[in-house]
């Protein structure tokens, strides 16, 4: 929350209202199929913004996400944590989340017209700077924004946080617009570091604009603070890592500082 200046208390009484960052549901389609996103944003800042898009992580559309579209809103960006598997549904359980992104996994032109209508909804937003537009995405969310990436959506950066690196349609020489950067765990065995090196080899092939970071000691979804409990509930590998959760949110802020700046 913003302070509020002293002289506007004594002007407008109790009567004042101050701006903050606001959060909204929202719903569209993609395909004959509801979905729905939560967009956040700043109401004090005036004039067009960039906007960035949330992908969330294999559990759905959820408050992690929303978390997330919230802090972008905070840095002055226009945000939208969309929803990649339709009517905001969610993943109880470890099967359930794997059959979600699975079915996504295996048809690419699904995924790709679902991530479509959301940033379609994002650019209509009256203040957002339509030509500016990035994406964040952790875990299966990563996975999904950095696949956008490769098939040459007009992203100006991509953010992925402990997501999947390996695919089966790698980038092509001149296809990716958006510059790239990831983030990993040494310790993640859902990405290990043979990965690594062919997503840095992959994106080198294609001349891709790209930085990957990599923690050491650290495991799968570092970003999420409820990653431990996850991990002890279905005996995963997840663990939540305050250092490199802060250390991965610094750097992308001058990310997209930097993406944004080079329109």
């Amino acid at each position: 929350m913003k302070s509020i200046p002293l002289f506007a208390m004594l002007l407008f009484g109790s009567s004042f209202v101050q701006a903050a960052v606001q959060g909204k549901e929202v719903t569209y389609t993609a395909g004959g199929t509801v979905m729905k996103g939560y967009i956040a944003y700043d109401d004090a800042i005036e004039g067009r913004r960039p906007g960035v898009l949330v992908v969330h992580e294999w559990w759905g559309h959820d408050g992690y996400a929303r978390k997330r579209a919230m802090m972008l809103a905070e840095m002055g960006y226009i945000a939208l944590a969309l929803d990649m598997y339709g009517d905001g549904k969610q993943a109880h359980h470890p099967d359930e989340a794997a059959k979600f992104s699975g079915e996504l996994a295996k048809n690419l032109p699904l995924a790709k017209a679902r991530f479509e209508s959301a940033m379609k909804l994002l650019r209509q937003q009256k203040n957002v700077d339509a030509g500016n537009i990035a994406a964040l995405g952790y875990c299966f969310g990563g996975s999904v924004a950095l696949q956008m990436a490769r098939l040459g959506e007009n992203l100006k950066g991509v953010a992925s946080f402990h997501g999947g690196l390996a695919t089966e349609t790698p980038a092509q020489p001149g296809k990716v617009s958006a510059r790239i950067i990831s983030f990993t765990g040494m310790d993640d065995p859902m990405i290990p570091a043979e990965q690594v090196a062919a997503f840095r080899q992959e994106m080198d092939n294609a001349g891709v604009n790209y930085k990957a970071v990599t923690f050491a000691g650290v495991k799968h979804s570092f970003t999420n603070p409820d990653a431990d409990e996850y991990g002890r509930r279905f005996n995963l590998p997840l663990a939540y890592d305050a250092a490199a959760d802060k250390a991965s949110w610094d750097e992308t802020k001058s990310f997209l500082a930097d993406v944004f700046k080079a329109k």
